[in-house]
């Protein structure tokens, strides 16, 4: 977790208003995460907290790009994320729930506020539910070496049932209709 170290912003000492934080994603922040859907990426995240007497306002704006596998040709290719959300974070004397998902609970003892989690789930939720190299846009399509296999493993399995329907076996329970 010492790479996610940077990811805290201690808000305590800061005067009521904005403030600027980026931050740089890279390979190490996902590998700080078990299990994560992206492996790999180059990103860049621009924080903006308003600090207020009663609550801080986070406004994250994360770009750049993510390494994804294809789902149909496995092949690894760059997915491009623009994403802009909000964060509220309120100070409770006890550590309550929000039942609101843009609502962060934090106690009054905290000093700092880490927003790696945040962040990770932004990314993750960027993801698109069937990745393909074409829907990036670029003229980059499905290798076709790949593509040329697949086909070939499917024809031959259609192949195969046609043999199966030609089973005399099955000819003969047919003339007993």
């Amino acid at each position: 977790m010492k790479a996610l170290k940077q990811f805290s912003i201690p808000f305590t000492g800061l005067k009521l208003g904005k403030h600027q934080f980026e931050f740089d994603i890279d390979k190490s922040f996902f590998d700080a995460f078990e299990y994560s859907l992206v492996k790999n990426g180059a990103l860049k995240v621009e924080v903006e907290l308003d600090k207020q007497e009663t609550m801080l306002i986070l406004n994250f704006h994360i770009f750049g790009t993510i390494q994804l596998n294809c789902d149909k040709c496995l092949a690894e290719f760059a997915q491009p994320i623009d994403i802009t959300e909000r964060q509220i974070v309120k100070f409770a004397e006890d550590d309550l729930e929000s039942d609101d998902l843009e609502i962060i609970m934090l106690n009054k003892k905290e000093s700092a506020l880490d927003v790696s989690e945040i962040i990770y789930e932004l990314i993750n939720v960027s993801v698109p539910y069937i990745n393909t190299c074409q829907q990036v846009g670029q003229t980059v399509k499905c290798d076709p070496e790949m593509i040329a296999k697949l086909e070939k493993l499917a024809s031959g399995s259609a192949e195969q049932e046609e043999e199966q329907n030609d089973d005399p076996r099955w000819a003969a329970l047919k003339k007993l209709k």
